[in-house]
């Protein structure tokens, strides 16, 4: 049985998730809430499950983190920038 749809849905729901928030703070450009260090982590993290799915040929891993570093990683830059 092929479960990868669950993969996709995960990925899907994860991803989604996020991008209210990023929408919210990129019309903004309002930081100041955000920490710096955590999004240092997490763009980490995130670079890391891209270069996992990667390995594993996983696309929903790959699609989902790819998108969500572009969007956290404009939101440091942001923060970089404004905060």
């Amino acid at each position: 049985m092929n479960l990868e749809w669950v993969g996709y849905l995960a990925a899907t729901l994860t991803t989604l998730s996020f991008v209210p928030q990023a929408v919210k703070t990129i019309r903004s450009r309002d930081t100041s809430g955000i920490s710096l260090g955590m999004y240092v982590v997490f763009i980490a993290g995130v670079a890391c499950w891209f270069g996992y799915g990667v390995v594993l040929g996983s696309w929903p891993m790959i699609l989902a983190n790819a998108l969500t570093f572009v969007l956290a990683a404009v939101i440091l830059g942001l923060k970089l920038r404004h905060g």
